[in-house]
């Protein structure tokens, strides 16, 4: 992501809105949305495991939800234009 697109409350309410949307849609697979869920929850119950990381879970949080929707959109590019 570039960083403008990093600063962009456009972008970040687009990023929000559509990783619900992917969660919680049918037609994406099962597998896809546990290679979101898994990391996000683990880092969420078991910060500890990384103690001399200097991000905090929201911001972890974030990345993950910016490669997900990235990646969710490339691999389903139909479910975009229905929405």
């Amino acid at each position: 992501m570039k960083l403008r697109k990093l600063l962009s409350l456009k972008q970040w309410s687009h990023i929000l809105r559509n990783t619900w949307q992917y969660v919680i849609s049918p037609q994406v697979a099962i597998p896809d949305k546990l290679l979101f869920t898994v990391p996000v929850l683990l880092y969420w119950i078991l910060p500890d495991l990384m103690p001399f990381m200097p991000i905090d879970d929201i911001g972890v949080t974030m990345l993950l939800m910016g490669w997900f929707v990235a990646r969710m959109e490339r691999k389903y590019p139909g479910l975009k234009a229905k929405r």
